[in-house]
């Protein structure tokens, strides 16, 4: 069911979730699967890891989840695990757009609120001296602690303490520049990585591979088609590996994410619902997979 030919206006299905935010998460999460999987959601014996990322949702409420998902926290918990120097460069922080200088800030640089999720709340600026401030400053202000609903039911993000603006360098992809930079998605669970997903020409023509830590392809599709030209093997895999092991092994899953920049590892973020659960993956087998190797018993 394509709930969003239903109902186009993201605005009104909005307001139909604030409207039913008075039902308990297992009731809303399981009409979000069916109207989103076209299935319901087996929550006393979830065989996948779509269903078992629906009780993650619901019970798992380790506080440091607040700090890991908001964009300026994290860095913190990142240089706490002594993986300071694989942070993007910060520029600033603000609590509102009004405070920002544009004047000390580089030709080039990166906008983001460090609430927002799924690429949403992002600016990217090629060059400053064309930017419109005022208009700037207007948009990012609208994007401030404008959260009254929890349209996932994902807790973590409700334990974030307060919406700032951050500042930080634009990575470059050097060889297709308007493509924006590809992204290593580590998958890992109880501390272990199991699969990396590759995003590429984001900006252009949005392609996505999965391999395993080995780095063989294996041949699951999502939302997105496959990249047919082989992706070299990284020549720094191991030490991205080992980074997404460091970050994940206080979690019993969660989604690392970072770039390779020139043979230079920048930490991205940390996901602990991608796709909030709701992803069709081809073959569906894939699926229940990923859930035998998330063991629900260590949250639930």
């Amino acid at each position: 069911m394509n709930y969003k030919t239903i109902i186009p206006s993201q605005k009104i299905r909005f307001w139909i979730l604030k409207l039913l935010s008075f039902l308990p998460d297992k009731i809303m999460l399981s009409l979000q699967y069916y109207i989103k999987m076209g299935k319901k959601c087996n929550f006393r014996k979830p065989n996948t890891w779509t269903e078992k990322l629906q009780l993650y949702k619901m019970y798992y409420r380790n506080q440091l989840l607040g700090t890991c998902v908001d964009k300026y926290e994290v860095r913190g918990y990142v240089e706490q695990k002594g993986l300071a120097n694989n942070l993007v460069k910060l520029y600033g922080v603000y609590s509102n757009a009004n405070d920002i200088d544009f004047d000390t800030l580089p030709n080039s640089f990166i906008l983001k609120t460090t609430d927002g999720g799924g690429g949403n709340n992002v600016i990217i600026v090629n060059d400053r001296s064309a930017l419109d401030t005022d208009y700037l400053r207007r948009k990012l202000n609208s994007w401030i602690n404008i959260k009254d609903i929890n349209a996932g039911r994902e807790w973590a993000y409700t334990q974030i303490k307060k919406s700032q603006i951050i500042a930080e360098e634009l990575l470059i992809n050097d060889k297709c520049p308007e493509a924006g930079i590809e992204d290593f998605k580590i998958l890992c669970f109880h501390g272990e990585p199991k699969y990396i997903i590759i995003d590429k020409d984001r900006y252009i023509d949005h392609k996505r591979n999965f391999y395993d830590i080995n780095w063989n392809r294996v041949d699951v599709t999502t939302d997105h088609a496959q990249f047919d030209t082989p992706y070299p093997k990284p020549e720094n895999l191991t030490k991205m590996l080992e980074i997404a092991k460091i970050l994940s092994k206080d979690f019993p899953f969660v989604r690392v994410d970072l770039y390779n920049v020139n043979g230079n590892i920048f930490f991205g973020e940390l996901t602990f619902y991608p796709w909030s659960g709701y992803v069709a993956f081809t073959p569906t087998e894939f699926d229940e997979h990923l859930g035998s190797l998330l063991d629900e018993k260590t949250f639930c």
